[in-house]
């Protein structure tokens, strides 16, 4: 088994990593100001690096981040 981080996390865990509950991240999610998800599957989940970007920029607003990132999902 590895100890490489996972490319793709799931909601309660992406609510984790950025210091929030997963219902705050739900709503996060809805009010536009996280980065948007990728479904595979039935499944819910945001890139590892996505979110760490994006927490390094210091959390913008969805619309703002992906401006920046020249519109890329």
């Amino acid at each position: 088994m590895s100890d490489a981080a996972p490319l793709l996390v799931n909601a309660r865990r992406a609510a984790e990593l950025c210091g929030v509950s997963k219902s705050c991240w739900w709503a996060q999610l809805a009010a536009g100001r996280v980065p948007l998800p990728l479904r595979l599957g039935r499944r819910t989940l945001w890139r590892s690096a996505d979110l760490a970007d994006w927490v390094a920029d210091g959390c913008p607003p969805r619309d703002q981040w992906q401006q920046t990132r020249g519109g890329r999902r």
